[in-house]
């Protein structure tokens, strides 16, 4: 329904009681009221806009290949024919159609240029990628057992270790579970013990640490009864204490300590569960031309779509019969619903990416430092959008920049008072780890010593916002950042 849709309501004239004190009577009646009213109906049509517009760059991908493979009218438009289509299109097409192409030719965003694809395509980067730990294991097995009983023993233990490179039952569990004596498993457990990487097929934490200590021969004082009885301790800078209870020097304790962190808590995760490599593709790359920076909109993965010449013309042959004509105006109206939406899409991203641009200039520059706050409300405003547009134009959406790939999400960030302005919540963690890299590790910065350094800089923010901020950026507290070589 669109605009004007009428609504009738009933309701009662007055409350059944009156004046709130006592019982006045009761005077029933029933009102004919008309309202006007407008509302928005969700169609099909604008469910399909909003999906298309939260899609990213591969899913889009792989929506419009669905889309061409489901309808014939729709096709992808060959760059090298499209000014040369654009004008035949033009000239043959007086359906109603048109319309909805009409403010498509220039809609203000540019396009990454489709004789650099080779360059878009290097912009790819790899977020997982890796060879299966179980089959890396079972190729070792098969070379160290000596008959098909520890095989079968070995295959099995091999397979309840997990991704990190744990065995995730006992010993007694395995044992009954093959029929076996618990002595036949651990023989096999401990053959499996010397497979690299190193501390696989531990049952916890303390003994992968001292399976990886197998392979050192110089191993400091004090290491392995460190890793049996300390590694809470260690976890919380206690190492004076460690060193009363050991009767080490803080010295000896901390070169043990660095030693142990120098080991892999999860010996297993460097190898993935799939083999496939997946990759984000920028939906967009800032560049600088000149003093400017210019957004390109990353069409390589994203194709350009137009309706098929040849249906088009069908509609104005006298021989179309009225079943085929039904059939392709219906096509056409779903191809051209899917252009729109795929172009509005466009559009909308290039606007939003283009203010946070404009708004992130000191951050295009110079970096994370100078990430200022910024709200998706505050880029809705300043476009003339819902803040709900916003947001599911830059859901699952990424941007190659001068400073890196950054997700979408990233540039919309809280942040604290500052004497010219506001720092984003990023700037003041990149702050802080500017700090500690530069503090004496026999006496590390506090927070609230932290706190003041930030202050001096003209940044209005408390101890407990830096100890928060210290926390999400991965930095110790200052007793477990001490140091005592």
């Amino acid at each position: 329904m669109g605009a004007g849709a009428l609504s009738t309501n009933y309701e009662n004239e007055k409350a059944i009681f009156e004046g709130g004190k006592g019982w006045k009577g009761m005077r029933a009646g029933v009102g004919l009221h008309m309202e006007q009213t407008q509302k928005l109906v969700m169609t099909p049509e604008l469910r399909q806009a909003i999906v298309i517009l939260q899609l990213s760059t591969l899913e889009l991908a792989d929506y419009i290949q669905q889309e061409l493979e489901a309808n014939p009218i729709l096709e992808l438009r060959e760059e090298e024919h499209l000014v040369a289509e654009d004008r035949e299109e033009a000239d043959d097409f007086d359906f109603d159609w048109a319309e909805y192409f009409a403010d498509g030719s220039d809609l203000g965003y540019v396009s990454a240029p489709r004789d650099n694809k080779d360059e878009v395509r290097q912009a790819n980067y790899p977020a997982a990628e890796g060879e299966s730990l179980h089959d890396y294991l079972l190729l070792q097995l098969k070379l160290a057992v000596r008959n098909s009983t520890e095989l079968t023993i070995g295959s099995f233990l091999i397979g309840n270790i997990d991704q990190n490179g744990y065995l995730t039952l006992s010993l007694k569990e395995a044992a009954e579970c093959l029929r076996v004596h618990p002595g036949e498993v651990w023989r096999v457990l401990e053959i499996i013990h010397r497979f690299d990487p190193p501390g696989v097929g531990a049952r916890d934490l303390v003994e992968c640490l001292l399976l990886q200590l197998r392979q050192y021969r110089d191993v400091p004082a004090g290491t392995e009864n460190i890793i049996r009885h300390f590694l809470p301790d260690v976890a919380e800078g206690r190492l004076a204490k460690i060193a009363r209870r050991l009767g080490l020097s803080l010295s000896q304790v901390q070169a043990a300590v660095d030693f142990i962190r120098r080991l892999d808590p999860k010996p297993g995760r460097t190898f993935g569960s799939h083999p496939e490599v997946r990759y984000i593709i920028p939906d967009a790359i800032v560049e600088r031309v000149g003093g400017e920076y210019v957004v390109l909109i990353n069409d390589v993965a994203a194709p350009r779509l137009r309706i098929n010449p040849h249906y088009q013309a069908l509609l104005h042959q006298d021989a179309c019969d009225p079943r085929t004509r039904k059939f392709i105006e219906d096509r056409l109206n779903a191809a051209a619903w899917i252009i729109r939406s795929v172009e509005q899409r466009r559009l909308t991203l290039y606007k939003v990416i283009s203010c946070i641009v404009e708004e992130q200039r000191e951050f295009m520059e110079k970096g994370i430092k100078y990430l200022k706050p910024l709200t998706m409300r505050q880029v809705a405003d300043r476009l003339g959008l819902h803040e709900s547009t916003v947001s599911r134009a830059t859901a699952n959406k990424y941007v190659q920049t001068p400073q890196g790939l950054f997700e979408l999400k990233f540039f919309f960030a809280s942040g604290v008072g500052k004497r010219d302005g506001s720092a984003a919540a990023e700037s003041i963690k990149k702050m802080i780890g500017e700090a500690v890299a530069r503090e004496d590790p026999s006496s590390p910065l506090t927070d609230q010593q932290l706190t003041d350094i930030l202050r001096q800089q003209g940044i209005r923010i408390s101890r407990r916002t830096v100890a928060k901020y210290r926390d999400e950026a991965g930095i110790p507290a200052a007793g477990k950042r001490r140091r005592y070589d």
